[in-house]
């Protein structure tokens, strides 16, 4: 028997996809970005947050090349973008999922124009790219503080310290 594939599936967007499928989403559009690569409790709770403040949340992923350039480790990410991307769509929270190989997502946000720009509590708001032309056309940017002490590479420290290794 053929099994269907998953409807989360379909929230999933190639960036060239983009400018048609965000007309049909619901206003306002909350966009945020990041490696996302071992989903945690700290990601989850974001994520809900952001979302919370619009009607749609767009969730931008680093490809893996971008993520390998940002220095998080050689054998980063350990989740390739397909599987990333699968994993977010999963999540009530998220609208849509697409993705950047760029060093940042501004190109995106500027095909985008969010409402609402969201980072983690780790970027003060005028670092934030996107934050100067955003609020420029009225939105709104936030830096949501980090509510758990977790982390993608204080996870695999502790992994590989157990010599379970990765």
């Amino acid at each position: 028997m053929q099994y269907p594939n998953p409807p989360f599936e379909s929230k999933i967007c190639p960036p060239e996809g983009l400018a048609e499928r965000i007309l049909s989403l619901p206003r306002p559009l909350v966009f945020t970005n990041g490696c996302f690569d071992i989903l945690h409790r700290g990601h989850v709770t974001y994520l809900a947050q952001a979302a919370a403040l619009g009607a749609s949340l767009i969730v931008a992923l680093n490809t893996d090349a971008s993520v390998r350039r940002l220095g998080k480790g050689e054998d980063r990410p350990v989740n390739p973008l397909e599987n990333r991307a699968a994993v977010i769509a999963a999540l009530q929270s998220v609208a849509l999922v697409t993705w950047f190989d760029e060093d940042t997502p501004a190109g995106l946000i500027e095909i985008i124009r969010p409402e609402v720009l969201v980072k983690g509590g780790d970027w003060p708001i005028d670092r934030i790219v996107g934050s100067a032309e955003t609020l420029a056309r009225g939105g709104q940017v936030h830096s949501i503080p980090f509510q758990f002490d977790t982390s993608t590479t204080a996870t695999l420290r502790k992994i590989r310290a157990s010599g379970a290794g990765v």
